[in-house]
């Protein structure tokens, strides 16, 4: 018995002298003496390496040099892909044309000069940015002019309706190409044609009225009818061209009947779009 005890009481100890007591270990670690992490690359400046308002639109789209010629590795080098509209090239240009850049009717005036100078009159942009007319006639031997009168006038007081199917539009014709014209439709340019010559009225392409905002897209052969207090009248498109906000030629009178339409071009204060339409 005795030694049966002493047995059991000898694993005990073994067993108490094999238990190695369990601790954690305590450290520390000094930070470094300067910061091992990137600087921040968010920067809340605002630079402006250029002007904003720079046309970027393929008005300015270049066709590149062939590969391998002297102006191959020149910046912006090679030849413009429409060069006519480039913003100050040919006062303008002219796109969709059938006839020659610069004048809507062709560049053969009723006259035979080539040109459209509008005699005795004075040429001021409204405030809507169309050029208007003033202090005597546009009419000049030989031309059609129909006045506006009161007969002129239908019962909701515009002058007309004018309709474009091509484009959808269907839009009144007020008189005047001020701000309150312009805000019921398109405005007939004062001291122009109702209807025997030319027919000359504005629009806006933007904003709440943007009723000429396709006008610039018209194809040669497209149908324009205004329908007026004399009688309905069909036109076919002859031109779309980008005149000078001072260029007036498109509001002369002329011995055929026809309309020209003018709006602002995009981003390009100094331009408009006139298109020229012949009566069918």
């Amino acid at each position: 018995m005795r030694r049966k005890l002493s047995a059991i009481l000898s694993a005990v100890l073994l067993c108490a002298l094999c238990v190695a007591p369990a601790s954690a270990l305590e450290y520390s670690i000094d930070g470094a003496d300067d910061y091992l992490f990137g600087r921040p690359t968010s920067d809340d400046t605002i630079y402006e390496w250029e002007n904003p308002n720079v046309d970027r639109s393929k008005n300015t789209a270049l066709i590149p040099p062939g590969f391998g010629t002297p102006t191959s590795y020149l910046p912006n080098s090679g030849e413009y892909v429409t060069p006519n509209l480039v913003p100050g090239a040919l006062n303008g240009g002219l796109v969709n044309q059938v006839d020659s850049v610069g004048s809507p009717n062709g560049g053969t005036s009723v006259d035979g000069s080539g040109s459209y100078p509008l005699p005795d009159i004075s040429i001021s942009v409204d405030s809507s940015g169309f050029p208007t007319v003033s202090g005597g006639s546009t009419g000049r031997s030989g031309t059609s002019l129909t006045e506006v009168t009161n007969g002129m006038y239908l019962a909701n007081g515009s002058l007309g309706t004018l309709k474009i199917p091509s484009i959808g539009l269907t839009v009144g014709v007020y008189e005047g190409t001020g701000s309150a014209p312009l805000l019921k439709g398109a405005g007939h340019f004062e001291n122009t044609s109702i209807w025997n010559g030319n027919i000359a009225v504005a629009g806006h392409n933007r904003g709440v009225r943007n009723d000429f905002g396709k006008i610039h897209t018209l194809k040669t052969g497209d149908t324009i009818t205004f329908t007026g207090a004399l009688d309905t009248r069909n036109y076919t498109v002859t031109s779309v061209s980008k005149v000078s906000v001072n260029d007036t030629s498109g509001l002369g009178s002329t011995t055929e009947n026809c309309i020209t339409l003018y709006t602002c071009v995009e981003n390009q204060p100094a331009f408009r779009w006139c298109v020229r339409a012949l009566e069918k």
